[in-house]
């Protein structure tokens, strides 16, 4: 017989596994390449001490020479919180009560809600590693009369949002303008939005941002990469944290690439090791490499993921990576600084399934605390197409 004892054992003895297995891979190739561990995580927070080097304590001297002068380190410091990511399934009591005599049709129902979860789980994680740790999904453009009718307005970008997904409409800092917006429906080619209802106020400048998310997902490559402050460090005066950034102002050829991966290895010393981009632009990687008689592997590599390659260094698309940009990290720089695993958020009686508050159904809430750290900002690049 199925009861909430035995429910709950299955959650933490089998699911748990499963889950978590599938939330580690298959996510993104650069989410497999990186490492993650829970070394850095000191209560809430990831702290991490970088030495700057030096090259002033070693010297060829004279045996009678005076020896040279030992170098005091200069140590960085980055010190930022873990951000909270959550999951919930919620099954009702109905269900759970109707299954309760059949093991299968418990299993049908749990499986439903794991799969749920799961690609929910998959599809932000994933956004959020390309994302700016804001939530920020899109810019509004355009609020024309002739764009806006129904609720439709012209974004920036289509690359993070998908219909049915909650969102707010938010100031540059944060500033609530609209609650309770849900995306209807998008046109990737015109690159428009509609909601639900209309955007308060001005809504040309605002930002579409995942419900409650501003400033507490995780440090991407859209902030890593971005302006501002990272880190608490400001990258106009601490330049360790300046990722190299280049604009082209013609078309992209297989010399920028290469010009680029030589240029991060000669100045930084630093060896790409994978190149991110959307797949417009590993197109015209591709047929560039194909066009100069070059290799094109069509391969499967980071867990069975398509590639290319120019000069041995694989390139991938993501859906999340924006359009018009090219991403090259060198992904021994990053890790996933967690203070756990994904773990089911228990009670004080070890329990995961618990009531929900005025309905009748049991929710469980599946969770990780963690943050992306970048060790090294200014050993990886960006190339900014035409």
């Amino acid at each position: 017989m199925i009861t909430i004892e035995n429910a709950d054992k299955a959650l933490k003895d089998y699911y748990l596994q499963a889950i978590t297995a599938q939330l580690n891979d298959n996510v993104s190739p650069f989410f497999s390449a990186i490492e993650k561990n829970t070394n850095n995580v000191y209560g809430k927070d990831v702290k991490i001490s970088i030495v700057r080097g030096n090259t002033e304590s070693v010297a060829a001297c004279r045996e009678d020479a005076d020896l040279p002068e030992p170098h005091k380190n200069r140590y960085l410091e980055i010190s930022v919180p873990l951000k909270n990511i959550y999951g919930t399934i919620e099954v009702s009591d109905k269900a759970l009560r109707a299954s309760r005599e059949d093991s299968g049709a418990f299993v049908n129902l749990v499986n439903a809600e794991m799969e749920g979860l799961i690609s929910g789980a998959k599809y932000n994680f994933q956004r959020m590693l390309y994302g700016d740790g804001n939530g920020t999904l899109c810019k509004i453009v355009s609020a024309d009369e002739s764009v806006s009718s129904n609720y439709k307005y012209v974004v920036d970008d289509v690359a993070f949002v998908s219909e049915e997904m909650d969102v707010e409409a938010v100031t540059a800092d944060g500033g609530t303008i609209t609650e309770g917006l849900k995306i209807t429906a998008v046109n990737r080619e015109e690159k428009t939005v509609a909601f639900n209802k209309e955007v308060s106020g001005t809504a040309a400048g605002s930002y579409i941002t995942a419900v409650g998310s501003f400033g507490n997902e995780l440090t991407g490559l859209g902030a890593i990469f971005g302006s501002g402050k990272l880190y608490g460090y400001d990258r106009t005066e601490e330049p360790y944290f300046a990722p190299r950034s280049v604009q082209l102002s013609a078309e992209l050829t297989e010399d920028d690439i290469t010009d680029m991966l030589d240029y991060m290895e000669e100045h930084f010393n630093s060896k790409i090791d994978m190149i991110l981009c959307s797949y417009s632009a590993r197109k015209k990687i591709a047929k560039l490499a194909a066009d100069n008689k070059r290799i094109v592997n069509s391969i499967d590599a980071h867990a069975g993921f398509g590639v290319v390659t120019v000069n041995g260094v694989p390139v991938y698309a993501d859906r999340f990576c924006p359009e018009g940009v090219i991403y090259f990290v060198n992904t021994e720089d990053f890790a996933l600084n967690q203070l756990c695993d994904w773990e089911w958020l228990e009670d004080e009686d070890g329990k995961i399934l618990k009531q929900v508050t005025g309905k009748a159904a049991y929710g469980a809430t599946l969770v990780k605390y963690a943050e992306l750290i970048c060790k090294k900002p200014c050993a990886q690049a960006v190339l900014k197409l035409a």
